[in-house]
This record gives structure tokens, C-alpha cells and sequence, in this order.
């Protein structure tokens, strides 16, 4: 019995071996003609494809393919566009005769009126606070969470149990058991490290627990694409908050293979927290079936004394326009002065280098900080050719030595800021679920860019021409193997 199958086992090997042109011939047909319809992107598949045979196709599979991608999305979508455009309760901007009271502000107005078409609705009364810091950012995370009297509700690419989500998850327990609605939604891929039992004891404190697309053999994630990076949390619609900063260990500089995290997160309080709450509703409502769309309760915002301009944008598979791509574009293109970016990962198309380069070549002041080690190998290598291209062109370079870089946004002018949940890169700009707050307020975006030259002057090393050509040939060769790989990273 076992010599019959292992004998059948060996010839369907030799079966494979003899075939394997027409095979590969075949998967190739069906990348090419079923599949991808971005020729770079078919191209670096077909790549993968022939380098490892049969692999590649297995690879495909897991992080490629995008067959069921419209169908997945298609009432998600619809449901987007129609609740947006009627629940989310806002001052929108519908005539060109808008302005801002900062007269320096007017060149944005195009870009307003945009995103409002978009969902992108615009309100002017809002109070931000900005945290660099995980410990101080969980801090007043806490004290808002034991603050809450009505709901709380929580959303994270990545949840891991230990610190600090045990000091979140008694605060939430204690909330839940005084009357306080509270939820958590995690992505499935992110949350992978919450097994059934782990949820169930979540449940048990009375807190309702949503799984963005849930795995369908246990923790076996067949769709690594598509995945909910979002990170977003409304506490009674009084604070809101958007950023960078999962819960682990590492976001309070507790992995000693990251040391000190460096990220960027914003507390908001204002009418753009009704935003952020809308962005959650949908989410939820995807995951769970559960519509928090028409209770108005969930979108009754506590008064604000700010004065801070702000949108809420976000974008995803499921949206007709890549929307934060796009602000990135514009904001580049609107620079007179200079331009500050911290980044993670440092992966553009086409259309999104050309802009940098041409802004750059054009006399404005661009710096681009970046991790000076990587979480994912093969996307630093990539953005590591991607900085020498830019050091071409006369932009200025830094890696961040302090620890880990995980901030997300662009400063324009000290006048505009973006920053949120999404990189600089083909993967939040056309594969994953991300949110972003555009702020349209000198005061705030001069504070963060104090904190980036900041960080250039006392935690950076800048990446000169020179020591970047006396790069080792095995980072040349890591940097051209990625560059390769960045349609499908």
C-alpha cells in the first residue's frame, strides 16, 4: 500500500518535471488574459512565475490573484457610496466660492472640492493632538477609554494579546460591564495572533468582537490581499483617533528586535471624528452585518472649540478612486516651497516617482526619511533603489537610526499635512483598506514638521550620493531583485 503510493507519487513528480513548459505555458495564459490587467504587474508575475515554476503559481494564488475581487467588493462598494453621501452628518463644500480664513490656504480649494466628491467631507472645528510615542499615545488612549460613557469603538490592522492590549482589554471589560457598547475589529491577517479562545473570552465580557475577512482554514489566510490597515478608534464621538500605531509589544518599544517604534498618531476631537465613525460603521457593517448606520446616536459629535480644517479620506479595492494616492499627487504637485515625507516603505508607480522628481528638479526643498532597518526585506530593498533614484534628482535622504520608523505622511509648505494608516506605496494605494486625515492648518503642520527635523537633526543619517555608490555589491544585487518584485510586494 505505502510502495503504491509513494510510486504514484514519484511519477506525478516525473509527470510535472516532463511537462513543465507547457504548464507554465499555461498558468501564463491564465496571469495574462484572466487576471492582470497592469502590464508592470504582469510582467513581474510572469517573472515569478518562470524563475520558480509551480511556486510561483502557488505564490500567485496566495497574494496575487484577484479573481473574486469584483465580485467581493461589489455591495461593499455601493454601500460605501450611498452611506457616505447620506448617514455621515458634516459641513461639505458643494460651491467653488468656499474659502479658508488662511488666505495662504486658497490654492487648496481644488482639492476640497475633490475629496468632498469623493466622501471626503470637509469641516473646519477641530482640535488635534499629535503622538510620536506609544507608551503616551496608550496613555490617553486608557484615560479616554475609562472616560467613555456611551460606546467605544476600536479598529486595528494588528491586535496582540499582551502589552498593552491586556491594560486596553480590562479597561474595556470594565466599560462593558458598567453599560458602555463596545466593539473591536481586527483584520484577520493582522489579528492572526487571536485565536478562537482568545476571542471567545473577548466575548464573554460582553465586548462584540468583528473579524475583517476571517481566514478560511483556521489561521491558513489564503488572501494575503486586500487586507483592512486601518487604524481607527471614536469614543462617544468626543475623541477620535487615526494613525500609525497598531497594539503589540513593539509599539511601545518593547521588542528588542525594533527597539524604540517611531510612529505618528492623531486625537481628534471635532466633526472629523463623526468622519472616522462613518469610516468604522462600514467596516463593521462589512464584517459583522451588523448596521450602525441608523442609529444617529453613533453620529452625535460632542462641540469643539478648535479651528483646525481637517477630511477624513480613505480608500481600498472597493473604491472607485484611489483616493489617498491621489491627494499624495496633488499635494506634490501644489509645493512651492518644500516637502517633508516619513515612510516606512517607499514603493510609487510611475506616475508618483515622476512627481517627485519633477518637483524636485524644479528648485523645491524634498526630504524623505525612512527606516534604517527593515520588517519586510524584500520592500526596503526596493525602497532602498527607489532613494538612490532620488538622490538623482536632487532629493535629500535620511534613514531614521533611533529604533523603528513606522510614521505615514506628507507635509507640504507648513502649510498641508496628510498622515494616517497608508505608506507610500503600490500596496495602501491599491490593495489594502486605509484612511488618512488631510490637515489644512499652518499651526499643525509646522508642529509636525518641528518634530521631523527634529528627528533629521538628532536621530537621522542623511544618504549621500557618494555612500550611496559605495553600497556593497549584495545590496545592489538585494535592491535590483526587489525593484523587480515591487508590482507584486
Amino acid at each position: 500500500m505505502v510502495s503504491n503510493i509513494w510510486h504514484g507519487i514519484v511519477a506525478a513528480n516525473t509527470w510535472v518535471m516532463n511537462n513543465i513548459l507547457w504548464i507554465n505555458i499555461i498558468l501564463s495564459i491564465i496571469i495574462v488574459f484572466f487576471q492582470r490587467r497592469d502590464p508592470n504587474t504582469v510582467w513581474a508575475w510572469l517573472l515569478v512565475l518562470n524563475c520558480i515554476p509551480i511556486v510561483g503559481f502557488f505564490l500567485y494564488l496566495l497574494i496575487g490573484q484577484d479573481m473574486h475581487k469584483s465580485h467581493m467588493f461589489r455591495v461593499k462598494g455601493i454601500e460605501d457610496e450611498v452611506n457616505l453621501a447620506i448617514k455621515t452628518q458634516t459641513d461639505t463644500i458643494e460651491h467653488h466660492n468656499f474659502s479658508f480664513q488662511d488666505e495662504h490656504l486658497n490654492d487648496f480649494r481644488d482639492l476640497v472640492l475633490h475629496n468632498v466628491k469623493y466622501g471626503g467631507f470637509y469641516s473646519d472645528n477641530n482640535e488635534v493632538d499629535i503622538y510620536t510615542d506609544g507608551n503616551k499615545k496608550f496613555e490617553q488612549l486608557l484615560t479616554d477609554i475609562n472616560n467613555a460613557k456611551k460606546y467605544i469603538h476600536i479598529q486595528y490592522y494588528i491586535i496582540k494579546p499582551g502589552e498593552p492590549f491586556d491594560r486596553i482589554l480590562e479597561a474595556l471589560r470594565k466599560k462593558a460591564a458598567e453599560g458602555v457598547e463596545v466593539r473591536v475589529l481586527v483584520d484577520a491577517m493582522g489579528g492572526r495572533f487571536m485565536n478562537k479562545r482568545y476571542i471567545k473570552k473577548i466575548k464573554s465580557y460582553g465586548i462584540k468582537v468583528g473579524v475583517f475577512f476571517p481566514a478560511f482554514l483556521g489561521k491558513f489566510q489564503l488572501r494575503i490581499n486586500y487586507r483592512n490597515h486601518r487604524k481607527i478608534v471614536i469614543i462617544d464621538g468626543k475623541y477620535s483617533y487615526v494613525g500609525g500605531f497598531n497594539v503589540g509589544s513593539e509599539y511601545i518599544g518593547l521588542d528588542p528586535k525594533f527597539g524604540y517604534w517611531r510612529d505618528t498618531h492623531l486625537r481628534i476631537r471635532g466633526n472629523a471624528s463623526r468622519e472616522l465613525q462613518s469610516r468604522f460603521a462600514l467596516d463593521w457593517n462589512y464584517a459583522t452585518r451588523e448596521n450602525l448606520l441608523i442609529d444617529e446616536k453613533y453620529f452625535e459629535v460632542d462641540a469643539s472649540n478648535g479651528h483646525v480644517p481637517m477630511q477624513i479620506i480613505s480608500s481600498g479595492p472597493d473604491s472607485s478612486k484611489a483616493l489617498i494616492r491621489d491627494n499624495y499627487l496633488r499635494l506634490l504637485s501644489k509645493a512651492n516651497k518644500s516637502i517633508y515625507i516619513q515612510t516606512p516603505y517607499f514603493v510609487p508607480d510611475d506616475t508618483f516617482l515622476d512627481t517627485i522628481k519633477i518637483v524636485a528638479e524644479s528648485g523645491v526643498d524634498v526630504r524623505i526619511m525612512i527606516p534604517c532597518k527593515p520588517d519586510h526585506p524584500f520592500v526596503y530593498w526596493a525602497t532602498y533603489s527607489f532613494i538612490g533614484e532620488m538622490l538623482e534628482s536632487g532629493v535629500r535622504c535620511y534613514t531614521y537610526d533611533n529604533g523603528f520608523l513606522h510614521a505615514k505622511g506628507i507635509m507640504i509648505d507648513g502649510l498641508v499635512s496628510s498622515y494616517g494608516s497608508a505608506n507610500m506605496d503600490c500596496r495602501s494605494f491599491k490593495l489594502n483598506f486605509e484612511v488618512n486625515a488631510v490637515i489644512y492648518d499652518a499651526k499643525v503642520t509646522s508642529h509636525l514638521e518641528e518634530i521631523f527635523l527634529t528627528d533629521l537633526s538628532e536621530h537621522c543619517t542623511e544618504i549621500t550620493q557618494s555612500a550611496y555608490a559605495k553600497r556593497s555589491l549584495l545590496i545592489k544585487f538585494k535592491e535590483q531583485i526587489s525593484r523587480l518584485l515591487t508590482p507584486v510586494l
